[in-house]
This record gives structure tokens, sequence and C-alpha cells, in this order.
């Protein structure tokens, strides 16, 4: 039979609470008291406890770019090499797994991409959506930029044999190109390459990967 506490066994701050003190032995000190939890009592958070293979997992799921192991490891607080080790297990989980989506490495870094089969269905959206193209001037230029980085803007207007300043500024401005340093020849004019966006936004691992020049302009 558990007996009821009287007013002589409560603390004077318990007794004007009216709260009955919690044994002892049972989380709180002689006087039945409660204390505040330290830092090292606090649960850790639900994040915390998942294995590191699924926090990089939600962090790729919700980026809307390619990340690095770098960057991965900087955001969780882990080590490059356990972030590289979780990257190699969620890509073979991914790999081996049916449906329409594929985690790819691209731009130096590692993304979410939907599998080739389902590209058709991507461009009924966005043609439904109505998004922002590139013009077919502004995707030669960046072509040019592309296979012939660094170039100045003299050399890419003598290639196409019109003006390009707007469409470099256009460009520059979709985080496509970028300005990359000055070229020796008098005058010291601006040379522009590729970003890390473009890899990224055109699915490349890396410029290595662009297709063969020759090949292109020899298909029918």
């Amino acid at each position: 039979m558990i007996e009821k506490a009287s007013d002589a066994d409560l603390d004077p701050a318990d007794k004007d609470a009216g709260r009955v003190p919690t044994p002892e032995g049972e989380g709180a000190p002689a006087g039945g008291r409660r204390l505040p939890l330290s830092a090292e009592q606090v649960p850790p958070a639900e994040g915390d406890e998942a294995p590191l293979s699924h926090r990089v997992e939600a962090l790729l799921f919700a980026s809307g770019q390619a990340l690095t192991p770098a960057r991965l490891a900087s955001v969780l607080g882990a080590e490059v090499v356990a972030v590289k080790h979780a990257l190699a297990e969620l890509m073979t989980a991914w790999q081996n797994r049916e449906g329409a989506v594929d985690l790819v490495e691209i731009a130096g870094g590692f993304r979410f991409l939907t599998r080739s089969g389902f590209h058709a269905d991507l461009a009924g959206l966005r043609k439904q959506s109505g998004p922002e193209r590139l013009s077919p001037a502004a995707l030669e230029t960046l072509a040019v930029v592309a296979y012939r980085q660094p170039i100045t803007r003299a050399d890419v207007e003598a290639v196409r044999g019109v003006q390009v300043g707007p469409l470099l500024r256009l460009l520059i401005d979709r985080d496509l190109i970028k300005i990359a340093g000055r070229a020796s020849e008098p005058g010291h004019p601006l040379l522009y390459a590729t970003t890390k966006r473009f890899l990224d936004h055109f699915g490349l691992k890396s410029l290595k990967a662009l297709p063969d020049l020759k090949e292109l302009l020899d298909s029918p």
C-alpha cells in the first residue's frame, strides 16, 4: 500500500506549489526537487540517431543542386571519408532499386536525377509550366565557351560571326558561365569559362564528359 505524503514531509517550496516530492532513486535529488537536465542528459535529436547514409540521403533529396562530399561532411559534422563511404552505399542501393530516380555523380558532387526513360514526361511538365529557356543563339554561344574555354569575347564572336556581348551577360546571369581571368594579349580582355552549375544543369560529371565535338559535327 502506498502512503500519501503528509504536509510535514513536503519541502516548503513544494508545499507552496502543491507538489509532492519525487522519491529518491528515481532521477530526483534528495529533498524531491527536480533539476534541469544537463546537456549530456538531453536525448539526441531524431536525425542524429539515424545512420549517416540516411542523413546524407536527406540532404541530397532536399538540395536542388549537386553536393560534394566535403560540403555534406561540413553540414553533418562528419568525416569526409565516412561521408564518401555512405555515398557509395547509397549509390549501390539506388542503382539496384527499380524506379524513376537514381543517385548520380555530377559536377564534382552527387545529386538525385530522373532516369532517362522518363525524360519525355518531364519535357511535358516543363512545357506546361512554361520555364524560361535559352534561345538557340544563347545555346550556341554557351557551346563555344564550353568547348574552347577559357575564351575571350572576341574569339567567341569570331566563331559565331555575330556580337555576343548581351548573350554572355545573360549566361553569366544564369550562372552558366563566369569570368575566369584575363588574357595575356594586349588589352588583357576578359576570359570566359563554364561554371559548376553548367555541369549540374547538363548532368555532366566533368568537362571531360562533354560529347566529342568531332562526332557531333559528323553526326547527321
